[in-house]
């Protein structure tokens, strides 16, 4: 049935496409005996568009529509300012609302949006906020200065920042204590605290970071015999969501003291904050270039003999840049001896090098144009600046970064000599551009025997970087700390004379293209994957907290975890979590997937 059914539909489909003519054959005899020619056939009407051409032209509309939607969508969708991309001006950037704050960490590799920041002015203020964020569920991630490579202070949700807090509350000379409130600045700090003669022990490479946000977070300087920055904290003052306001120190609730001195943001609010801090005084800095194998005869008195120590390697070259800093009176007074080059001799390996490669990448074919074409005075750029200037002509070119290395050696050979001046002027470094960085914390044996793996880390580390052609840009830097009693401290150790190397690689950001600032960044996780692979379990490694990144694989999400747990009180930090802030309001996104709280046992 259904065959004839389908012959029939077919026959009548012919029958439509072929009628039958109105006229006889082509010649007719006429009754006259004349051969006539019928009049030609009217024109077939004009034919319909079949369905497939009018599905076609439906689903074109659709598209054109999406499209356009979506371009609609693109270009009114507000973004930062910086946002270079946008080139097109179809519309206009649609405002952010007044209340939204954009909070980007220094680097600009992290930012969020919130209208939730929260600025407390006083300790009954705080009190009051936390409070009510527990009451009614709302997260309050605590957030300092945001200096933190990894954004780890930020949260969408919502926000408390103690920057109108930062006061110096009290200052006890005679035991070169201070007590401050936890907003306050390093620098801030220091600067207030020179006139009773007292500084801080020791510092991090910027001044610019909150007291509260430094010691959460595991920070440190440089110094075999100097403990990380938390280890100067004696007291403090926490506000916690389920228990309000507590007082700790060594003597009372000594285990959630030790806890909470590195305690990520997540146990309380920090609110005040008492400091051990020591004479202040000058230091003599002396800057010296070496070679690692030089390096490796004197390891052992290089630690033991100087009060700060740094190494600054060079990748692609065999130059190690160490820089000492003692005090003043080791040396019987300041050293006299005068610079060798002037600061123009200095720069001229990379001025010159700069002068060669910017005419080099502007006759090549436009897709290798230089990010900015405007040329800079470079006779009026900083060593740091002018080393932007150089790697942003080619951020990913292993050979290029090579010469501008090469170039930096020079730099640093003709800038040995002595520099005199207070702990807090001399302990800075100018850490250049923004940039991602990846630093790690490992046992190093002690100062009576060091172990001398961390000379083989930086060796396999070198190795690495030329095996994989990595673009890797100068320095990668080698500090040292003494041990923490923190718990949570990667130089964690119950040993007193334990000593720990930290190790810090990374890749700048010097441009505000977003299309290279994410090639560069797909780089340098590439870089930083190949040393976790190679270098990390082997040495027993573990990543600076401020440094940390969130793995996106699931499973690498899970073998960070469970390795974090092999390192770290993990179940002692979570149930110090649920019984001071059961709702979670102080957490965020990277603190909740690096300490899950369902696998807590």
């Amino acid at each position: 049935m259904l065959r004839s059914l389908l012959l029939r539909r077919s026959s009548n489909a012919r029958s439509l496409r072929t009628p039958t003519s109105p006229f006889p054959p082509l010649r007719t005899l006429c009754t006259s005996g004349q051969t006539l020619t019928p009049p030609p056939p009217p024109p077939p009407p004009p034919i319909s568009s079949s369905a497939s051409e009018k599905e076609f032209r439906k689903y074109a509309g659709y598209a054109a529509l999406a499209l356009f939607s979506g371009a609609a969508t693109y270009f009114s969708f507000p973004f930062p300012e910086n946002a270079k991309h946008k080139k097109a001006q179809i519309f206009r950037y649609a405002p952010l609302p007044e209340d939204l704050h954009t909070v980007s960490n220094w680097s600009g590799t992290h930012e969020v949006q919130t209208r939730n920041f929260n600025q407390p002015e006083t300790l009954a203020d705080l009190e009051a906020l936390v409070k009510e964020a527990h009451e009614k569920k709302n997260r309050i991630r605590p957030v300092g200065s945001g200096l933190s490579p990894n954004g780890i202070g930020l949260s969408r949700s919502g926000m408390v920042n103690l920057s109108l807090m930062d006061k110096v509350l009290e200052v006890d000379k005679e035991k070169k204590r201070v007590r401050v409130q936890a907003g306050i600045r390093v620098q801030q700090l220091v600067d207030a605290i020179q006139e009773y003669g007292l500084t801080l022990q020791n510092f991090a490479s910027i001044r610019e970071q909150q007291i509260g946000g430094i010691i959460q977070v595991g920070a440190h300087g440089t110094g075999a015999r100097l403990p990380p920055i938390d280890e100067q904290v004696i007291g403090m003052k926490l506000v916690t969501p389920a228990k309000g306001t507590i007082e700790l120190s060594k003597d009372k609730d000594p285990e959630l003291f030790h806890l909470a001195r590195c305690g990520l943001g997540g146990l309380g609010v920090v609110a005040e904050v008492t400091l051990q801090c020591v004479e202040r005084q000058e230091l003599v800095e002396h800057t010296y270039v070496s070679t690692l194998e030089e390096i490796k005869k004197n390891h052992k008195k290089l630690l033991s003999t100087n009060k700060h120590v740094k190494y600054l390697y060079i990748p692609y070259t065999d130059t190690v840049v160490v820089v000492t800093c003692n005090p003043v009176s080791k040396w019987s007074g300041a050293p006299k001896d005068k610079p060798k080059y002037t600061t123009d001799e200095a720069l001229k390996h990379l001025r010159d090098l700069y002068r060669e490669s910017i005419v080099k990448y502007r006759v090549q074919d436009s897709s290798k144009k230089t990010p900015d074409r405007r040329e800079p005075d470079i006779n009026e750029l900083s060593f740091t600046e002018l080393r932007d200037k150089l790697i942003a002509l080619d951020p990913l070119n292993d050979v290029h970064v090579g010469k501008v290395n090469q170039a930096e050696a020079e730099f640093w050979k003709k800038s040995e000599g002595y520099r005199v001046g207070w702990s807090d002027e001399i302990l800075g470094f100018d850490c250049g551009g923004q940039q991602w960085v990846s630093e790690t914390c490992f046992p190093a044996g002690t100062l009576a025997k060091p172990s001398m793996k961390d000379l083989e880390y930086i060796e396999q580390l070198k190795e690495l970087i030329e095996k994989e052609a990595i673009p890797a840009p100068s320095p990668i830097e080698q500090r040292w700390t003494g041990r923490s009693k923190s718990p949570m401290s990667p130089a964690f150790s119950t040993a007193e004379d334990d000593i720990f190397s930290w190790v810090g690689i990374i890749m700048y950001l010097p441009t505000a293209d977003p299309r290279q600032r994410k090639d560069i960044t797909d780089e340098f996780f590439h870089y930083r994957h190949l040393t976790q692979a190679k270098l990390w379990d082997q040495y027993s490694a573990y990543e600076h907290w401020a440094k940390i990144e969130i793995p996106k694989d699931k499973e690498e999400l899970e073998a960070l975890q469970e390795r974090l747990r092999k390192r770290f009180p993990v179940d002692a930090y979570n149930k110090a979590r649920r019984e001071l802030d059961p709702n979670r309001i102080l957490s965020n996104n990277m603190v909740e997937k690096l300490f899950p709280v369902s696998k807590t046992a």
